[in-house]
C-alpha cells in the first residue's frame, strides 16, 4: 500500500468520517468502478484503489497509523513518527562536490531502485492476480470453504528460479561482478556525482546463464494452474474483495510474491432481501389468518423459527426479531429479521363461500374498519 495515497479522498468522505460513513461511501464507490459494470478502461484500477482504502479505513489500528503516520504500517521516514530518523548522507560541512546516490536510494528502498542490503539488485515484487468467483446468499451469510483455480506466474522448479539449466549452468556476470548493479560518474552542476543502476548485461540478477533452462526458456518462471483453499468469513457482501498476500504472481530477483484479489458475487435470493447485515422477508399469507391470528413458521439462513402473529393483525404489517439477521463481518454481532406479512385473498369463491361470507359482513359494522369509514369520510368532504 503506498503511504501517499490519500484513502479517503478515494471514498470520497472527510478525516473525521464514521465507520458507518466508510462503509457506505465503500459500496457506492466498488458498485461505480466494478469491472461487470463500469467498462472504462480505468476501471479495474479504480476499484483496486478503493477496496485499497476500505481495507485500511475499516481497520482502526491501520486507520490510526495512516492518521498518525501517513502510512496503514506505522513507517515514517523523516524523522518525529514511528522509527524516523530523518536524512543522513551528506557530510557535516555541507560539501555537495561528490558524494554516492546509493546513499539516498538505499534509505527510500525500491521506489527509487536502490541495491538490496546485500549488494545485489533490488528485488522486484510479483503482480498481483484478480479473479471472481460466486456466492450463494447461504454461501455468503453463513461463510464457507471454497477451492479457487488460478493461472499464476510460479518460479521455475527446474532451475530454482536462475533461468540456468539445473540451476546452476551460469556464472558470474563480469560487467557488475555479481551485484547486479553498475556504478558510473558524472559531472554536473553541483560536481562529481556517482549513480548507480541495474545491469544490463545480466538484468540485475548478477548471473549470466551458460545453458537456458528447458523447462522455463531461461525466464527462470512460468505459468502454472494453481489451486488456492480460501475461508470466506460469514457476512461477506456482493462486490467485496478477499485479499491473499503472497498468493499472486511471482517475484524477480528474489523479490515477494504478488497478492491474489477475490472479487465476491453473491447471488440474488427470491425469497430474503438483503440490507447490510439485515434481512427482509415478504409473507403472503391467506386473509383469514391475520383475521384470527396463527403461529406462521419464517425460514431463517441457518434454520427456521416460529413468528406469532396475533388475531386481527392488519395487512402488511412488518415484525423485527432480533439478533436473526446475518452476521456482521469480523465481529461476533448480529443483523435483525425483518418479517412483512401480507394478506392475499383466494382467486375463485364457491356459491357457499360467498354466502358465509355475506353473511359474516352483514354482522359486522362500519365502526369495525376505522381506516375505511375514515376514508368515506374523506370522500364526502371532497
Amino acid at each position: 500500500m503506498a503511504a501517499n495515497k490519500n484513502y479517503y479522498e478515494t471514498l470520497g468522505v472527510d478525516k473525521n468520517a464514521t465507520d458507518d460513513e466508510i462503509k457506505s461511501a465503500y459500496r457506492k464507490m466498488a458498485k461505480k468502478y466494478h469491472p461487470d459494470i463500469n467498462k472504462d478502461a480505468d476501471a479495474p484500477e479504480k476499484f483496486k484503489e478503493v477496496n485499497e482504502a476500505y481495507e485500511v479505513l475499516s481497520d482502526k489500528t491501520k486507520r490510526s497509523n495512516y492518521d498518525q503516520y501517513g502510512d496503514p504500517n506505522g513507517a515514517n521516514f523523516f524523522g518525529g513518527g514511528a522509527g524516523g530518523s530523518g536524512f543522513s548522507g551528506f557530510s557535516s560541512s555541507g560539501n555537495f562536490s561528490e558524494f554516492n546516490f546509493d546513499d539516498i536510494f538505499n534509505m527510500f528502498g525500491s521506489g527509487f531502485g536502490s541495491r538490496s542490503s546485500s549488494g545485489s539488485a533490488t528485488a522486484i515484487k510479483g503482480q498481483d492476480v484478480q479473479v471472481q468467483i460466486t456466492l450463494t446468499f447461504k454461501e455468503a451469510a453463513l461463510g464457507c470453504k471454497k477451492d479457487i483455480n488460478i493461472t499464476r506466474v510460479d518460479t521455475c522448479s527446474a532451475c530454482k528460479g536462475t533461468g540456468a539449466k539445473g540451476g546452476t549452468e551460469y556464472t558470474t556476470c563480469n560487467t557488475c561482478k555479481g551485484s547486479g548493479v553498475v556504478s558510473y560518474t558524472e559531472t554536473t552542476l553541483f560536481g562529481r556525482m556517482v549513480r548507480q543502476g541495474i545491469c544490463k548485461d545480466c538484468n540485475g540478477t548478477g548471473k549470466t546463464i551458460r545453458v537456458k533452462c528447458t523447462e522455463c526458456g531461461g525466464s527462470g518462471s512460468k505459468k502454472v494452474n494453481k489451486t488456492v483453499s480460501i475461508n470466506i468469513p460469514a457476512g461477506i457482501e456482493n462486490h467485496q474483495v478477499i485479499t491473499v498476500r503472497g498468493a499472486g504472481n511471482a517475484g524477480a530477483r528474489g523479490g515477494a510474491n504478488g497478492d491474489l484479489h477475490i472479487i465476491v458475487n453473491v447471488k440474488e435470493q427470491k425469497l430474503f432481501e438483503r440490507d447490510g447485515y439485515d434481512i427482509k422477508v415478504k409473507v403472503y399469507i391467506p386473509f383469514y389468518m391475520l383475521l384470527k391470528g396463527c403461529n406462521l413458521e419464517i425460514p431463517l439462513v441457518d434454520g427456521t423459527t416460529t413468528l406469532k402473529v396475533p388475531e386481527l393483525t392488519q395487512s402488511n404489517t412488518t415484525f423485527k426479531l432480533n439478533g436473526k439477521g446475518i452476521k456482521h463481518l469480523n465481529r461476533s454481532a448480529y443483523g435483525n429479521l425483518y418479517i412483512t406479512v401480507i394478506a392475499e385473498s383466494p382467486k375463485s369463491m364457491s356459491r357457499e363461500e360467498k354466502k358465509k361470507l355475506d353473511e359474516l359482513i352483514a354482522s359486522m359494522s362500519d365502526n369495525n374498519f376505522t381506516r375505511y369509514k375514515a376514508y368515506l369520510k374523506d370522500v364526502d368532504n371532497l
